[in-house]
């Protein structure tokens, strides 16, 4: 159990990360991605949803007929969304409003569909909740990661718009990384969210190949190393 859960929680986070590895829900990732708050924002809500779409499958799949399946998963994720999107028009209205059809589209993220039919339709309850919400924090901080990138470079800041979700006394949370800078505009335009995604992928694609430097030195297999 104990080994089953780790690599959950390694591939959501890394190995199999929905936004460095799978490549998967690239439209809200790369539109979204303007600002650290934007980004992450979206990324919870996500998480949320997937880990809850995750658990409800596990539960119902046994009951729903093969032919009917995905359609049935897809009532589910929408029924989430849709509380979710009420959520969010409800208490964090401007943040609602600048993510706009962002929330609603998570509908169709083709990640939430994915664990559903691939993993959460054929595990139990727990593990399907657990497996939903590391891929869900995995593309949360690719988002984040992405968002402050792309802030930093395009305005000089951090956590810009953090107010949109706790009010305005929350501007004196905003952090100014590079004081006085005119901003690259390059970088909050759509070929910044390209680049900077690249330049993500890249840095993890490095680093695995760093990790693997050891063991062909030595010739041992990953698991003889260990």
């Amino acid at each position: 159990m104990a080994s089953e859960t780790r690599d959950i929680i390694v591939n959501g986070l890394w190995k199999q990360n929905p936004g460095l590895v799978q490549i998967l829900g690239m439209c809200p990732t790369l539109a979204v991605s303007t600002s650290l708050v934007n980004g992450l924002s979206l990324g919870l809500a996500t998480t949320l949803v997937m880990a809850l779409a995750n658990t409800a499958t596990a539960l119902v799949s046994r009951l729903v007929p093969p032919a009917v399946r995905i359609p049935a998963y897809i009532l589910i994720i929408a029924t989430l969304v849709t509380m979710v999107d009420l959520l969010m028009h409800a208490y964090v209205l401007q943040l609602y409003l600048v993510l706009g059809i962002y929330i609603p589209l998570i509908v169709v993220n083709c990640i939430v569909l994915a664990r559903v039919e691939a993993y959460a339709s054929k595990h139990g309850a727990f593990y399907s909740f657990l497996d939903g919400l590391m891929m869900g924090l995995g593309l949360s901080l690719v988002l984040a990661a992405l968002g402050g990138l792309r802030e930093i470079f395009g305005k000089g800041t951090l956590l810009s718009g953090i107010d949109l979700a706790f009010g305005p006394a929350a501007n004196t949370y905003v952090i100014h990384v590079l004081p006085h800078y005119q901003g690259l505009l390059l970088a909050i335009l759509p070929p910044g969210a390209f680049i900077g995604l690249g330049l993500l992928i890249a840095a993890r694609n490095r680093i695995e190949q760093i990790r693997a430097l050891p063991t062909r030195s030595t010739g041992l297999l990953p698991q003889q190393a260990a």
